[in-house]
């Protein structure tokens, strides 16, 4: 493996403003230059290309919207396909920009879900274009089964993180079969890991790595009285976080909308407080850079976590579900409404994360170089970890790890039914119109893209 980028050398003085935006402009072509480099498939530019068109299409996007609600009650791939064909049927009709693909999208959807071909095997390739959109984002439908694809991306130089499909729990029943998943993959990818090469830039934490879902953990996520749910997950989180320290492996919790952001904030807290936790335990929480008060947020979690603990910090996903929220109660909106704050809001907490090492070991999520770029600039000494979704950031995951750079890749693992909701909510985080994913297919300029926001 080939390191490419500037000295690591940490300087004894913080460089000059001015330097700083020099490096970040230098980090940042190289490492577009990687993902240049990287390539792409003729399937993948199809795929990218049907993207685009879900980006500038609002039908499209509602329709997706719309799947989302109707998925969890589906009783499978066909059940589903029929669904989206009748919402695609509807967007259709509202002789939206993308009629051509809405249109065709429709009879493969139709087709795959009466099993019946309208045109030559046509059934049989709408069957192959789920599989296709499945296998892009979702590396297995259980854990041994994505055991593969993990051991491949460990070979290739990028460790992962394995996020278990399945959206909010509504039972104690569900949220107890949750955790039963969640405990049997630890042990799963904690013995297949053990045969893996050795790969110094990613020894130095745990090679198995689960993000977890506090709202697939319990059924009683009340915003008004976090205090519940905090007591109903408990017991099942401390479990998850003790076989995490029996196999050696990371625990890391996900953060989700608003509705339960404060329950899971004080739940890390009371838990990692625990005496048995304070050594030994490898865990972590994210934080959103889109919410106003996220400064709010990490002070409460410096203050009250006193071990080393991992924050993966995120733009956030939920931007349409809260402001769409915030509209219809008239609140104030608890995210920014520009991409300009969020991303200022993100570098500012990129360096008081990075102020803050070793007691936060900090993991930048993002697929937006300027950000990246940002954040190797204040870390020369490449403390750090920079992580990427599976199938959206694959060419970035290439040039990072081509620069020697420690590289994780968030991989869900399940059926397609259970990992619709995150299927859309990806799709519409990267194919919004000011994402830098989107930016740079439509050919914005690149030093335009990496701009002080």
């Amino acid at each position: 493996m080939t390191i490419v980028a500037p000295p690591t050398a940490a300087p004894a003085q913080p460089a000059p403003p001015d330097a700083v935006e020099a490096r970040v402009r230098a980090l940042g072509r190289h490492i577009a230059a990687g993902q240049a480099k990287a390539g792409r498939t003729r399937t993948r530019v199809l795929e990218d290309r049907g993207m685009e068109l879900l980006a500038r299409d609002p039908a499209l996007r509602a329709a997706l919207f719309r799947l989302v609600d109707v998925a969890p009650a589906t009783s499978g791939r066909r059940d589903l396909a029929a669904h989206l064909a009748s919402l695609l049927g509807e967007a259709q009709a509202a002789d939206a920009p993308a009629g051509g693909f809405l249109r065709r999208a429709s009879v493969t959807a139709r087709s795959a879900a009466t099993g019946r071909a309208s045109g030559p095997a046509v059934g049989a390739v709408a069957g192959l274009a789920v599989h296709r959109m499945a296998t892009r984002f979702i590396v297995g439908e259980d854990p041994a089964d994505a055991v593969p694809t993990l051991a491949g991306l460990w070979e290739s130089g990028a460790a992962a993180t394995v996020d278990l499909l399945g959206e909010a729990t509504v039972t104690t029943a569900e949220a107890d079969r949750y955790a039963r998943r969640c405990d049997e993959a630890l042990r799963t990818l904690a013995r297949a890991a053990q045969t893996w090469p050795a790969r110094p830039t990613l020894d130095v934490v745990p090679r198995v790595n689960l993000s977890v879902k506090v709202t697939a953990l319990t059924a009683k996520v009340k915003a008004e009285a976090p205090e519940i749910g905090i007591a109903d997950a408990s017991h099942r989180l401390r479990g998850l976080l003790r076989t995490a320290k029996a196999v050696g492996a990371h625990l890391h919790v996900d953060m989700e909308s608003m509705a339960s952001r404060d329950l899971i904030t004080q739940l890390v807290i009371d838990l990692l407080g625990e005496p048995e936790f304070r050594t030994g335990l490898s865990a972590g929480i994210v934080l959103q850079a889109y919410l106003r008060d996220a400064d709010e947020q990490l002070d409460q979690l410096l203050d009250g976590i006193q071990q080393p603990f991992t924050v993966r910090l995120v733009k956030g996903a939920y931007w349409e579900h809260e402001t769409v929220e915030a509209r219809q109660h008239g609140w104030d909106s608890p995210v920014y409404l520009n991409k300009v704050e969020s991303d200022r809001s993100f570098e500012r907490l990129t360096k008081r994360l990075l102020d803050h090492r070793p007691h936060v070991k900090v993991a930048i999520a993002s697929h937006n170089v300027r950000s990246i770029a940002h954040a190797l600039a204040l870390a020369p000494d490449r403390d750090l970890e920079l992580q990427v979704l599976r199938g959206l950031g694959d060419d970035l995951q290439v040039a990072l790890t081509d620069m020697g750079l420690r590289v994780r890749t968030y991989c869900p693992v399940g059926d397609l039914v259970a990992g619709m909701s995150y299927l859309v909510r990806r799709l519409l985080e990267n194919t919004s119109n000011d994402s830098f994913l989107l930016s740079r297919s439509r050919g914005t300029d690149l030093d335009q893209l990496l701009a002080k926001p």
